[in-house]
């Protein structure tokens, strides 16, 4: 399999972690009744139908399929080999693997040692800028700029702010002074190889703002230009260990706020971030320059309700709002935007006028998405001239239409019909109009978009998944089912399944499913979790199991039967009444034997 992992270590491992707590870091979960369930982390969905149980330690979507164990959890979400899941699940339950001597795949090896010395790299790097910004005189314009802005020495010490210095080869001294390979450090995105061979620092002369993955890991950087120095950010490249499209900046630290509050504050810079954080909004959150992206979308609504937007007050803020807005809405989110006057964006707001008034005048004054919406459709009309007025009057229906909420939709016609003198009648009469459009519109939106409904399964399918289902839980009747039924289950799955039970508990081991998934296929994980996630009768009775197992063993009977009643037939339209007569015979009794 790629790794040397003795089962007794697997099986300590396994015992000394609880699943429940392990997928509460990644996604939001709440107790109903024996599980705990939540939106799940490996499709977009905005009702939880991700389960887990914490009496067998496993996993399982009703909506994708996605299951298994605490190991397959982590593999999946990290991208993990099984050893990297092992190895981070042992230093959390304090397992001791020193002695142990783990062997990868030569390739795969190579890619994990490759990350560890790309991150190991970038956090020496940041103490290193961190140090040269407090520390040394080449510092102290960047410092001095960071304190004009309001940046206290605590928020720079928090965040680990640093200097790049002007010169070309800082970096490349530092790194390759501690072993790194400079071709490594290309990758990692921190130096540039130039025509020549040489290497260069990719940052220079700029105040760094490093960026962690959501589990504290420095994985890249943000430089900001001092003074006029273009571009005024440069961010790092992607990289194996960064992809800007599924880190938030400051998330690391803000999760378990986000998560009390069940609120976030979404912001597009990183100084907007420092800003608030030291104004008291702990729950601070920002994309990596650039469009919020579905997965980001996902990250949030994972782990609050709501969240507000507080971009740029300027026109391009706004745009990017009502985007974000949207994606944040289809995400399942409670959207609330905040609007930052004068053009402003939130650093310089909080830095000119305090971390009370940002509280009180933007935070708690922000408004609805559908609010926001209306105020944005206004830009660039003059309300006064008719033609803009329809206009604006048209446009603000067709997005009253799309809200679902009754009480919600009567508000904003009152509105409108107050604000222009309008019959209240007239307005619910066009918006109708548009309600039916948006709803065919919807309609074949779902229909191109939702998968086919699961079709009724045959009697010996359902009774093969009720066997399992069992087996997974007794092992009296899995013996049973071994006794009699063997390797006869008709579907592929089932019987691979089968097998692994038979094997499972003819080792002595007790009904475990998540010990069991140690053993699997992963392609076999997310049904086995499926199967053992079943409403079953606990309390099976004789009759109840004889009648499962011969559905099994008769449909290889039954799929005969047909095929003899098609040779009988055939038989008829070639006029061979004899062999027709003599198959009718043996269909008979294959008959008694079902």
């Amino acid at each position: 399999m790629g790794y040397r992992l003795p089962e007794e270590t697997i099986e300590e491992i396994r015992r000394a972690v609880d699943i429940v707590d392990v997928i509460s870091e990644y996604v939001q979960l709440k107790k109903q009744g024996r599980n705990y369930f939540g939106l799940c982390p490996f499709h977009g969905e905005k009702t939880p139908s991700f389960s887990v149980s914490p009496e067998k330690q496993i996993f399982h979507c009703f909506g994708c399929g996605a299951g298994g164990n605490v190991f397959s959890f982590l593999m999946d979400i990290e991208g993990l080999s099984f050893v990297e899941a092992a190895e981070r699940l042992a230093m959390r339950a304090n397992v001791d693997l020193s002695h142990l001597s783990l062997q990868e795949q030569p390739k795969r090896a190579a890619e994990t040692n490759d990350t560890k010395k790309m991150i190991e790299a970038h956090e020496l790097l940041k103490k290193f800028y961190h140090h040269l910004l407090i520390n040394t005189k080449e510092g102290q314009e960047a410092l001095h700029y960071l304190q004009t802005r309001g940046i206290s020495l605590s928020a720079i010490e928090q965040f680990d702010i640093g200097y790049s210095p002007p010169a070309w080869d800082v970096a490349v001294k530092f790194l390759k002074g501690r072993g790194f390979s400079l071709e490594l450090m290309e990758k990692a995105g921190l130096v540039i190889r130039k025509e020549d061979g040489n290497y260069f620092d990719r940052f220079r002369n700029r105040i760094m703002f490093p960026i962690h993955n959501h589990h504290g890991e420095t994985v890249a950087f943000s430089g900001r230009s001092i003074g006029e120095g273009q571009p005024k950010y440069l961010n790092s490249p992607e990289t194996s260990i960064f992809h800007k499209g599924k880190i938030l900046y400051h998330f690391h630290q803000a999760r378990l706020p986000i998560r009390k509050q069940q609120q976030a504050v979404l912001f597009e810079g990183f100084a907007d971030v420092v800003s608030a954080v030291q104004a008291g909004v702990v729950n601070a959150v920002a994309t990596m320059g650039t469009a919020l992206t579905e997965e980001q979308a996902r990250i949030l609504r994972r782990n609050a309700e709501t969240v507000v937007i507080c971009y740029d007050g300027d026109s391009a803020g706004m745009d990017a709002a009502v985007r974000a807005a949207e994606l944040l809405a289809q995400a399942g989110c409670h959207v609330k935007i905040a609007t930052i006057p004068d053009g402003l964006d939130p650093d310089e707001y909080i830095c000119r006028n305090g971390s009370e008034s940002f509280h009180r005048n933007i935070l708690e004054s922000s408004r609805s998405l559908t609010a926001f919406k209306l105020a944005y459709l206004r830009r660039g009309k003059n309300l006064k001239n008719e033609n803009d007025q329809i206009r604006y009057i048209d446009e603000a229906l067709r997005e009253i239409s799309r809200l679902s909420s009754p009480v919600e939709r009567d508000y904003y016609l009152r509105q409108l019909a107050n604000e222009f003198s309008l019959s209240l009648a007239a307005l619910e009469q066009q918006l109708e109009r548009y309600k039916k459009k948006e709803h065919v519109t919807r309609e074949r939106h779902v229909m191109r978009q939702q998968p086919l409904q699961k079709k009724l399964l045959p009697a010996f399918h359902n009774a093969e998944r009720m066997l399992l289902a069992h087996m997974l839980r007794n092992r009296d009747v899995a013996f049973t089912v071994q006794q009699t039924v063997q390797g006869g289950f008709n579907i592929e799955e089932h019987r691979a399944i089968a097998a692994y039970l038979y094997a499972f508990y003819e080792e002595g081991n007790e009904p475990d499913v998540s010990a069991l998934l140690a053993r699997v296929p992963n392609e076999l994980k997310p049904l086995v979790t499926e199967l053992s996630m079943m409403l079953i009768n606990e309390n099976l009775s004789s009759q109840e199991l004889n009648d499962y197992m011969k559905h099994v063993l008769n449909y290889p009977k039954w799929l005969k039967l047909k095929e003899k009643e098609q040779e009988k037939l055939e038989a008829e339209r070639q006029k061979d009444f004899l062999k027709a007569a003599r198959i009718a015979q043996e269909i008979l009794e294959m008959k008694k034997q079902l």
